[in-house]
């Protein structure tokens, strides 16, 4: 089960995918901007928010569940914007569908990365045992392995309210055995033809140019586009910018 909330009802398809230990409510205001646009669908990924847990979570099988849902929706054809690890879904459902009109990838390549998540993973392990009273409580468990508050913030987007308290709506365990997998480059079949745009935020390390021949090699289409004065979250620290980038490329020609 595929876990999604609608933005708008007019325009053109866009379907958004979040990135690792995200969910459909991070783009929230940014679905809320573009919906005067497109009929905006945001995502839970497998293993995150509402959806279900997946084993063995590779990018083909967490591509193929977001094709199911899109054929599920009958959905004929769409715009595709994915970050970070959602960036590397997105591209790899550009090797497996041809209905996608248009991709945007933000601050991510299809190229291997090295683990710098293992402590995160132990706080949410220690987390995921618990139910709270309250963020704060929750907080304090997790600033023990994560001491940057702005992170803990954003994994902290992932508690939800029950009748016992909050709990956290991530299968971590699933992620934690998938990890591995996550860290590498999804299988994309090169020279794809897709008008696609890379995104990147100027202070992040996700991409970098030692990156450009692999993007190219997959992407031959591939145009850049750098929001200054980001990093890896650049859609939140700029939101209005973002979304400009993201109209343009979308609605030009």
């Amino acid at each position: 089960m595929t876990h999604v909330k609608q933005y708008g009802s007019t325009g053109p398809n866009l379907i958004i995918i979040h990135g690792l230990f995200g969910n459909a409510d991070n783009w929230h205001s940014i679905a809320q901007s573009l919906a005067e646009n497109f009929t905006v669908y945001c995502v839970d990924l497998p293993n995150h928010g509402k959806s279900a847990p997946m084993e063995e979570a590779s990018y083909p099988k967490m591509a193929e569940a977001v094709l199911a849902w899109a054929e599920q929706a009958d959905l004929p054809s769409f715009y595709l914007l994915g970050h970070s690890m959602g960036g590397k879904v997105a591209m790899q459902m550009a090797s497996l569908t041809n209905k996608i009109e248009k991709l945007i990838v933000v601050d991510i390549a299809p190229v291997d990365y090295q683990a710098s998540h293992t402590t995160i993973l132990e706080g949410l392990q220690v987390l995921k045992g618990q139910t709270f009273t309250s963020r704060k409580d929750a907080d304090k468990v997790l600033a023990q392995y994560e001491p940057n508050m702005a992170v803990r913030q954003f994994l902290l987007k992932n508690l939800s309210k029950t009748q016992q308290g909050l709990v956290l709506d991530l299968a971590v365990e699933q992620i934690a055995d998938a990890y591995p997998t996550i860290l590498k480059k999804p299988q994309l079949t090169l020279g794809n033809p897709l008008s696609t745009l890379f995104i990147k935020g100027e202070h992040s390390d996700y991409i970098i140019a030692d990156y450009q021949d692999a993007i190219m090699d997959a992407f031959p289409n591939a145009s850049f586009k750098i929001l200054a004065g980001t990093g890896h979250w650049l859609h939140a620290e700029k939101p209005i910018p973002f979304t400009g980038l993201v109209r343009r490329f979308l609605l030009d020609g």
